[in-house]
């Protein structure tokens, strides 16, 4: 007869994720055994894709704070692709499908229907790629923010249209080497001056919630993801993840690299509510953003004899100038 054990989760990293030595009202939710475990085996991502994890942690946070009524609407993109081949799914929650452009009016029109059937204790968040949102779906996200909608938009970031062949988007980096922006000329990779960044964008709408976070700390995410789903309206987290195929890094690297963008300043993580930042995650141990980009080969042409040292020294000064508008280094907005 088989006996019962219960073996502590333990993984060891930013701040033990696990922590089932923790009290309980301090675990993460996954740490719990009856998590929802929303997105399960049967994915076919890269090794090493963050998007996986980040997807897998937002979505059983936000199970677990709906008490399992959540309704998800995906954008075409790697979430979708990797999870959905048919006839298979990798998804064990209401779970649906749309176009690469209108996860965010596929999701309105979700709570606009529970909303008329008397469901409020129904949820709903949309998801998609930077492609998905920053580009393809702009139109129809930021409609949903002009209307406060109460929907929960989660971008993950991955900073090309990774799917489709690693394409510039509009939150690809400049100096980044992509398809579409090839490591040549005099100016190699992305040009600088053009992108948007879609946080702004969403606290230019005045919606009650904004955040942004990387998968190098879960515990950040889980708790942003919690502070969102307390609120009603509009509200848009932006997650960073790292895709080792399309950046040139190594799997082992997927959280460490989303760490150093952070610790750099190119990627500041903060909170904003109703368009004002309300907190930001201070840099503690800074490092110099050719620590980040040294890990990438999509960066590699910035370096060597035939470098271009004009493109590296521009991504200082963004990293200068992320650091000093959102106050970075001293922990609070400038």
């Amino acid at each position: 007869m088989m006996v019962k054990v219960n073996v502590p989760f333990l993984q060891t990293g930013t701040l033990v994720v696990g922590n089932r030595l923790l009290d309980t009202q301090d675990r993460s939710v996954q740490a719990w055994q009856d998590r929802t475990s929303s997105l399960t085996h049967g994915h076919r991502a890269c090794q090493g894709c963050a998007e996986a994890l980040a997807a897998r942690w937002v979505l059983d946070t936000a199970m677990d704070v709906a008490k399992g009524k959540l309704m998800v609407a995906n954008a075409t993109g790697c979430l979708e692709v990797f999870s959905t081949l048919y006839p298979e799914s990798a998804w064990r929650i209401p779970w649906i499908h749309s176009l690469f452009g209108n996860s965010a009016a596929v999701a309105t029109g979700i709570a606009a229907a529970n909303k008329a059937m008397g469901r409020d204790d129904i949820r709903v968040i949309a998801q998609g790629g930077d492609g998905g949102t920053a580009d393809i779906g702009m139109a129809c996200l930021s409609g949903m923010f002009e209307r406060n909608d109460d929907v929960l938009y989660v971008c993950y970031d991955n900073e090309a249209y990774m799917n489709t062949g690693v394409q510039r988007s509009g939150t690809t980096p400049p100096a980044t080497r992509t398809a579409t922006t090839p490591a040549s000329g005099p100016h190699p990779g992305a040009p600088f001056g053009q992108g948007k960044s879609v946080p702004k964008i969403a606290m230019a709408h005045d919606i009650p919630y904004v955040a942004t976070a990387t998968v190098a700390d879960l515990r950040d995410l889980e708790a942003k993801v919690r502070k969102a789903m307390a609120v009603r309206g509009a509200r848009y987290i932006q997650v960073l993840v790292t895709c080792p195929l399309g950046w040139g890094s190594k799997a082992g690297d997927s959280i460490k690299i989303p760490r150093l963008a952070y610790q750099s300043g190119l990627f500041p993580v903060f909170e904003a509510e109703f368009g004002e930042i309300t907190n930001v995650l201070p840099i503690r141990e800074r490092v110099p953003v050719e620590d980040y980009l040294r890990l990438q080969r999509r960066f590699a042409h910035l370096f060597g004899p035939k470098g271009d040292a004009e493109g590296l020294e521009r991504l200082r000064q963004l990293a200068e100038y992320n650091i000093r508008t959102y106050g970075l280094l001293e922990g609070g907005h400038a």
